[in-house]
Parts: C-alpha cells; structure tokens; sequence
C-alpha cells in the first residue's frame, strides 16, 4: 500500500456510514469491481448489498469501487463467456455515463459545463455529474429518463449503441463553443506547450479542434465497461469521486475532493427520485438522427471518391481555369484576411496538385497585387511550415464562415451548392470536363468511322 493510501487514511474514510450507505445505494442493480491498488481488480462479477462489506474489503486491501453502466436481473449470472443474446436477456437497463477526460482540469471543467447546459438545452433535468478523482469528470443520465423504444427497438437492446451516439452528438454539437472557450483561457501557443502537441496537430484544416486535447468518452463505452462509483478514492491522486452540483462546475475545487474534507451531500449521482419520464426523449432522438445524416454523408463521400478518383494520385496539377469563385476572387487581390487567405491558398494548391516551386510564384504574383502586401517572412514561413509536414491537407471547408464568408470570399456559383471543399469543386469541375470530352470523341468517332485499309 503506497503512502498515497494508507490503510490508516482508507479506513478512516470508508467507514463513515454515509458513505457506505452511498456506495450501497448506487451498486443496486449494477455489476461492482473492486480494486485492490497495485494488484487490480478482484473477482468479476460482484455486487455491493450490505455496508459492513465495504469496510471487510477494505481491510483486505480494497482501496476503490466501480460500477457498470448496464443495470442487471441479476449481476452474479455474467460471465465472460456468455453470448451477447443471453447478456441481453440479463440486461434490464443502462444509464448513460460521459467520461469526461483531459490532463488539464480546466479544460475538463470547459467541457462538463458545456455537455451540461446540452443536456439541460434538451429538456433533461435528472443530469448529474461528479468529479472523477483526477483530471476529469462523469457526466449521468439514468436510464428511467429515456423512452422505453427508439426506432420501434427496446431501449435496453441499444447498448453501447444508443451511449454511443448520444456521445458523438453532444460532441459535435458543442465542439465549436468547446473550442472557443478553451482559446479564452489559453491562446494555441499556451495549449501547444502545454499540451507537448505540434500546431498542426491542434489546428488541423486551419481551425482548433479541442478534442485533440480532451475527450469525451464514445470508445470506451462497451457492455460491462465500468466507471468509479461516487465517493469512491482514485488510487492515483489520493482524491474522492465526489457528486457535485452540476451547475456550478466550473467553480469546482480539487482541494473539496480531498478525503479529510469529503462528506456525503445533497447531490446523488445518478438519482433515480423524481425522474420525469420520457425526459431524455428528445436528445436521443435527435442524437439517432445525426448519426444517420452522418453515415449517409460518409457513404456519399465514399461513393464521390469512387467516381472521381482521389486526390492524393493527380498526375497533373490542375489548372486556373477550373479553380472555385473564392479562390479566383482570392487572387486578385485582398484588403483584409490576407494571412488567412494564404492558408487556403497553400494547401488549396497543394490539394490539386501543385509543386512549391509554382505555389511559390503564384504567392508572390498574388501579393504585389494586394492594397497592402504580405511580409515576406509570413508569406514564405507558410510555405516553408507546409513543406515540412510532408502531407497534403484540404483548405477548410466551405461551411467555416472565418475562412471565407468574413473575409468576404464566398460568392458561389451553381457548383458551389453540391461540394462542401473547394478542392472538391476543381475536381468536379476536371472531371466533368473530361466526361464532356469523351463524349464529343465518341460522337466523333461515330460520325467518321476510320476507313478500312485497302488491299493491295
């Protein structure tokens, strides 16, 4: 046992009958692992049903206790070997449990208010949350909230599915303002040396993406996946997994979590009193949806890849001619966006084929036409940074309004409404080209049939 979590300390705080009533009261239903510090879990499955068990385990070493995210028949039926058919006749429920995770609390604590208000956003009020005991928090929803079916299918049938989806939605749904509000508390060059992260890892396409530096749980959610029950010590930082008022977040104190400071409060993770019905209908919903629309433009992705080929193999660069609006309307000259512009500009060039020697040109023809030019430190320090990554990367897409509707770019053409890239519309554009052209040699052929030889 490691002076982080003495037996003394262990004690002393697990056997407070609040806290054994808690972690009773939470492990209904639920499959539970101990841990016994550095030599891991014990036997799976187990359950938690009498208070004075918690503190007989503690005496043989148990130093945490986990819970599943599944609700149970009966817990102590599992086995590693059933079948999923079986596993899901045992299944009579799942709460849904976001793992909040990032090295630095203050970005966690960003991102569990902003997953909150989401949830609050959808008319769900059962939301609770609690601090994991380290970097992060959990994020809950039980499972009484949800409709009893989704698309005609028994809810309880829809793990891991239905968690999830829900993830990958609150993700994109608040990855813009999760962004934004990271970079008011540290600007990318504070995250970059903070994080040990290169810029181009934080700011892929031009724009930061916060989940490069925090996540928000949709891998490790799986049948039996457990999470740390509330008022439970994490073995790492000597701290409390404790519940928490889930407005006030980001007023939240690790030194509150300090065992000596911990008492059972008014905030139950995971409360099941009062739950309104069908409350969380809505965010499921909503959140089946969005991934429908997200494979549906997946396949269509892939499907577009298939019929015009791939970026990454073009024999040769793409002409002028067929550049999109924005960037034709680019080079003839900016006022303002120019450095942001020339962001798009490089790797638009690179996208469609074109070697640095004539990028390099096309930038410096395309400065000495701007009211007020570029320093050539940053139009060749572009440049240069590009070349050192050593891959091809889209501009952004057209629908980031910063990178072309503020800088006033973006006069679209009939075109413009079916592509989502202006890569995507140089390459439609080739490629209708050359659809047209085989068209007139074939007709051409047809017309004037070549004449056969004659004998001699």
């Amino acid at each position: 046992m490691t002076d982080i979590l003495s037996l003394s300390k262990l004690l002393l705080f697990y056997k407070n009958r609040e806290v054994q009533n808690a972690l009773v009261e939470h492990a209904k239903d639920k499959e539970i692992a101990v841990k016994f510090g550095e030599k891991g879990f014990g036997k799976r499955p187990d359950t938690l049903q009498y208070q004075n068990d918690i503190l007989e385990l503690v005496k043989q070493g148990a130093t945490s206790f986990h819970a599943s995210e599944e609700l149970w028949q009966n817990p102590l039926q599992l086995d590693t070997l059933m079948k999923k058919s079986d596993i899901e006749k045992l299944r009579k429920g799942w709460d849904l449990v976001l793992d909040i995770d990032c090295k630095f609390l203050e970005y966690s604590q960003i991102a569990a208010d902003l997953v909150i208000k989401a949830l609050r956003h959808h008319g769900i009020k059962s939301v609770s949350c609690k601090f994991s005991g380290n970097h992060g928090f959990h994020i809950a929803i039980p499972f009484e909230a949800f409709p009893e079916t989704v698309h005609d299918k028994d809810i309880k049938e829809l793990f891991p599915e239905a968690p999830r989806r829900i993830a990958a939605y609150l993700k994109e749904m608040t990855r813009k303002h999760l962004g934004s509000e990271i970079l008011k508390k540290d600007d990318i060059n504070t995250i970059v040396k903070k994080t040990g992260k290169t810029f181009t890892e934080l700011v892929p396409r031009g724009e930061f993406d916060p989940f490069k530096v925090l996540e928000i749980d949709t891998i490790l959610i799986s049948s039996r996946h457990l999470y740390r029950m509330p008022y439970s010590f994490n073995e790492k930082s000597g701290l409390i997994s404790v519940p928490i008022d889930p407005s006030k977040v980001l007023e939240f104190d690790k030194k509150s979590a300090e065992p000596e400071k911990v008492a059972v409060n008014k905030f139950v993770f995971l409360n099941r009193k009062d739950i309104v019905k069908n409350e969380a209908k809505q965010l499921i919903m909503q959140a089946f949806d969005f991934s429908m629309r997200k494979e549906s433009e997946m396949e269509e992705l892939r499907k577009s890849r298939k019929e015009y080929g791939d970026f990454e193999a073009l024999q040769q660069a793409i002409p002028e001619e067929f550049f999109p609006p924005c960037i034709r309307l680019g080079l003839q000259g900016m006022e303002d966006g120019k450095k942001r512009f020339t962001f798009i500009l490089v790797n638009f060039l690179t996208s469609v084929g074109w070697d640095y020697e004539k990028i390099e040109k096309i930038l410096r023809d395309w400065n000495k036409k701007n009211k007020e030019e570029l320093r050539e430190v940053t139009l060749v320090g572009q440049l240069r940074y590009h070349k050192q990554q050593k891959k091809k990367i889209l501009p952004p897409n057209c629908a980031n309004g910063m990178y072309y509707k503020e800088i006033g770019l973006c006069h679209p053409d009939n075109l413009c409404q079916r592509i989502k890239n202006p890569v995507n519309y140089a390459k439609r554009k080739v490629y209708y080209l050359n659809r047209e052209k085989e068209k007139e040699n074939n007709t051409r052929k047809k017309k004037n049939p070549p004449k056969e030889r004659l004998e001699k």
